[in-house]
């Protein structure tokens, strides 16, 4: 049962193999959709406000009444959850996906075509992915064939139900037997991976992407920006990264909100320090400690 999906489709409960929205939905036929993933940490669903206000404020963007509030959302979280737990068995770790549409209609571009928002919970099994085996941390590599859109088109900081950009750029990375990919902007310079924002470390400073060069506002990576790099005694400066600045740091991870921190070993033919007493471990043990404390201080989000 490790690979049961349980699927909440607006209140109704049923296995996510089974087909629940119209082929005239707006978010099949065109990607007219948002979306937000959360997972637990000691059984909490994290982050949950943050992940909200995002939410909010890509439905703003896309003109999109979604008509779920923040109670109604948790609650049919915890519904969707004790579900999966019930069919499955498995108190494990949770990743919860929830995906808003506009609604179907007749066919066509006009948003006005559009009936009702509707809205899809998924809860499965956290799975983090992990470097290939022999490797001690993820392995990179940057897209030539394609860059990333530019936030004056569609915004990379909206989390829509458009991928194809950073999906078609993952296919470039994994054809050189890469692991993630590193996406560049349209003047060259280092923008975030396909689902994870990217950070440097150089003499023990952290270096990150600027939200301007066009990536998601990753939750995982403002709270590190914000708040754990300090805990940890850590600088973090936003700059431009080009690839001929790849050579000038010592570590590299990735950040998202189901892997929090992940190690990176190289990007192509550039090795970077994967090592037990890093800055990446000892961010990563911060943020351990940060994620049960908001745990400890969050029991209603208890699933």
């Amino acid at each position: 049962m490790g690979d049961y999906i349980q699927a909440n489709t607006h209140g109704r409960l049923h296995d996510a193999a089974e087909p629940s929205l119209s082929p005239l939905n707006r978010g099949f036929l065109y990607g007219d959709a948002i979306y937000e993933v959360w997972r637990t940490y000691h059984g909490v669903i994290f982050g949950f406000e943050e992940h909200w206000l995002r939410l909010e404020r890509s439905a703003r963007a896309l003109h999109l009444e979604h008509g779920l509030t923040r109670e109604s959302l948790a609650a049919e979280i915890r519904r969707t959850v004790a579900a999966w737990r019930a069919r499955t068995g498995d108190t494990g770790e949770v990743y919860v996906r929830l995906q808003v549409t506009r609604g179907a209609g007749p066919i066509g571009l006009d948003i006005a075509l559009a009936d009702l928002p509707q809205w899809v919970l998924l809860v499965q099994k956290l799975k983090i992915g992990a470097p290939k085996a022999g490797r001690a941390g993820l392995h990179l590599s940057v897209a030539t064939a394609l860059h990333r859109n530019a936030p004056d088109t569609l915004n990379p900081a909206w989390k829509t139900g458009n991928y194809l950009n950073n999906l078609l750029c993952l296919r470039e990375a994994k054809t050189r037997g890469a692991d993630e990919v590193v996406i560049l902007s349209q003047d060259g310079a280092i923008t975030e991976a396909a689902v994870c924002n990217i950070f440097f470390v150089r003499r023990g400073v952290l270096s990150t992407p600027p939200l301007s060069a066009g990536i998601l506002e990753g939750i995982t990576r403002e709270l590190i920006v914000r708040e754990i790099a300090a805990r940890a005694g850590l600088e973090v400066r936003e700059e431009t990264i080009r690839p001929a600045d790849l050579g000038t740091f010592e570590e590299c991870f990735l950040t998202s909100s189901t892997r929090d921190i992940g190690p990176v070993e190289a990007i192509d033919a550039r090795l970077y320090q994967v090592r037990d007493y890093s800055v990446t471990a000892r961010l990563k043990a911060e943020f351990a400690r940060y994620a049960a404390e908001y745990a400890a201080r969050h029991p209603h989000l208890r699933v």
